[in-house]
């Protein structure tokens, strides 16, 4: 079983765990942040670009990861999320540096794991 694989089986875990102990209040949340992704005025991976973008800036290495296998799932190529970065590099300075390592691990694994390639200019 790869790190992803274990990402997504905790991840889901935890949230059936927060869920079924959580307060209206949390599942309310918790719904607002799965609707706010959704087709709308923005597109899916437009809102998940910002997503990135806003995680990395604030090093959230759990919510880079959900959204890097969430735009993979739509087709985002690796070049448009190293684009991504590079404005959470404007934003967020020097800082963000080791969250887009781990980022950039995180995207050759996916693809090793899908038996993709990994496309580089």
């Amino acid at each position: 079983m790869s790190r992803i694989d274990d990402f997504n089986k905790f991840r889901q875990k935890m949230n059936e765990e927060i869920l079924n102990r959580g307060t209206i209040n949390t599942k309310r949340f918790f719904n607002l942040d799965s609707n706010v992704y959704k087709e709308g005025k923005l597109s899916k991976k437009t809102k998940e670009l910002i997503g990135l973008c806003a995680s990395t800036v604030l090093r959230c290495d759990d919510c880079i990861s959900y959204h890097l296998l969430e735009l993979q799932k739509i087709g985002v190529t690796t070049n448009e999320l190293i684009e991504c970065f590079d404005v959470s590099l404007v934003i967020g300075g020097s800082v963000t540096i080791p969250h887009i390592r781990r980022a950039m691990e995180i995207i050759i694994e996916s693809k090793k794991d899908k038996g993709e390639k990994d496309e580089k200019e």
